[in-house]
């Protein structure tokens, strides 16, 4: 207990500093893979705690490692600050107001994410040094999570290897121990090259590149019906081959995202869609070039990091929300229909609380919840297959918040996601320091992933000649 105590005085002394970086990094939102400035800040800020710098890991200018401690067990705290495209909103307003019209915003709140995750390692630095601890704790700065798959190529290139356990989190409208339960996915572009030709003085010169992406999504949707229920398949237009209708379409792209329950499960999803994309060019007689833009792993759970993260949870209690937090919080909820709160409290592990605006309380043990899953993708899957790993959920939202939307722009500044943020920051720096104290946690988290992974081994899904798409442009998990 006087761990668990100093651990939240030691985030307590610190909070200000980090809240005022999770509204700067709010007010720079970035795009994958372009997160300069919120990267710079976050160099800034570890680089005056003392943190030992690695940059550009696995090639990517945007991602970084601070590291401190010496010796001992490696900790490893994730954090994240890239934004959304078309979320631009302003802070406190309870009605759609962009700042700039169709410009980027944090609507899935990560520039507390990684303020937050960044203010647990510095409390679990402070907290070494004072006891002379050997252990070392690192805050790893991990851009482009929308999409882009930064922590899969951290993964590949050994960022983790000798990581003894990972911890992170993300906003939302409960706090809890975050349920392992996300899809496999690969982004995945199509491109046909056919020949250009005029459409009425000599349509049998042409060969469409359209008509082969047409035709490769009905083939899609017809395999729909033959794959597991809890996958997904989506597609979106890249390169229609133009506006004239007059010219036969010599070049058209699509790009996929591929989904599925499990990797092994995505891989062969993968391959019927490349079947199905080959099949649509030898139908139009037109080339097909194929090629994997980035990919992640579905989350895997750990059952001995997961109990002492809910026990720290249960030792803090609720986050200490006031009455003016519930009233923006109610205005919030007045945008929102009721089918979105009450899809929010669905595996929640609370029943529906009519006029309940803001999480009073810590979620159950994730055993204790039912519901369906409604559910998406992240790199931090990658990550789950290589080192035992935890993640929270932070109560920084008003109930029934959709995420990626203008609701939970405005919300991303104001003083009821400030005191969520620093409420995980909080438990994130005592289940470190609870590892660190008791190594035969740390022994029962590596035999636990081992367990998982025996039999289905963890393969990277991407490609080894694949690199970072750096200009991938902006995407969503």
């Amino acid at each position: 207990m006087r761990n668990t105590e100093e651990i939240w005085r030691l985030v307590d002394a610190k909070k200000d500093a980090y809240t005022d970086l999770s509204d700067r990094i709010w007010d720079m939102p970035e795009l994958l893979y372009a997160e300069t400035r919120s990267c710079a800040e976050h160099v800034t800020m570890l680089e005056a705690e003392g943190f030992r710098m690695t940059r550009e890991l696995a090639g990517i200018p945007t991602a970084i490692m601070g590291e401190a401690g010496e010796e001992g067990p490696v900790i490893a705290i994730l954090g994240e600050y890239d934004a959304l495209p078309g979320l631009s909103q302003e802070s406190g307003v309870a009605e759609p107001r962009p700042i700039v019209p169709g410009g980027n915003g944090h609507g899935c709140g990560h520039n507390l994410l990684g303020a937050g995750a960044m203010l647990a390692a510095v409390a679990v630095k402070d907290h070494l040094a004072k006891n002379g601890i050997k252990a070392r704790v690192r805050y790893y700065g991990c851009p482009a999570e929308e999409g882009g798959a930064a922590k899969t190529f951290m993964v590949r290139a050994g960022c983790f290897e000798d990581v003894d356990a990972a911890i992170t989190w993300h906003p939302f409208a409960w706090a809890g121990v975050q349920e392992a339960d996300s899809l496999a996915m690969t982004r995945i572009d199509f491109g046909f090259t056919g020949r250009s030709s005029h459409a009425a003085a000599a349509p049998h010169l042409g060969r469409s590149a359209l008509d082969a992406v047409e035709l490769m999504n009905v083939g899609v949707n017809y395999m729909r019906e033959h794959m597991p229920s809890d996958a997904r398949i989506h597609y979106a237009y890249l390169d229609a081959g133009g506006i004239a209708p007059n010219v036969v379409q010599g070049k058209a792209k699509v790009r996929y995202a591929v989904r599925a329950h499990t990797l092994h499960e995505m891989f062969g999803l993968i391959e019927r869609v490349k079947k199905i994309a080959r099949g649509a060019a030898l139908m139009t007689e037109t080339e097909v070039e194929i090629k994997i833009l980035s990919a992640t792993a579905n989350l895997l759970g750990n059952a001995p990091l997961e109990q002492v993260m809910q026990d720290n949870f249960m030792r803090l209690g609720p986050v200490p929300f006031d009455e003016a937090d519930r009233e923006f919080a109610r205005e919030i909820q007045a945008t929102l229909s009721p089918q979105d709160i009450a899809s929010n409290y669905n595996r929640s592990g609370f029943a529906p609380k009519p006029g309940l605006t803001l999480t009073d309380a810590i979620q159950p043990p994730i055993a204790e919840r039912s519901g369906t899953s409604m559910i998406g993708s992240t790199d931090v899957g990658d990550v789950s297959w290589v080192v035992p790993t935890v993640q929270a959920s932070g109560a920084t939202e008003a109930i029934g918040t959709p995420a990626h939307s203008w609701q939970w722009t405005a919300q991303g500044k104001m003083p009821a996601a400030h005191k969520g943020m620093v409420h995980v920051a909080k438990v994130m720096a005592g289940t470190a320091v609870d590892l660190i104290a008791n190594p035969a946690l740390i022994a029962a988290a590596k035999a636990d992933l081992k367990a998982r992974t025996e039999a289905t081994p963890y393969v990277c899904p991407i490609p080894a000649e694949v690199a970072p798409p750096l200009k991938m442009g902006g995407g969503a998990g």
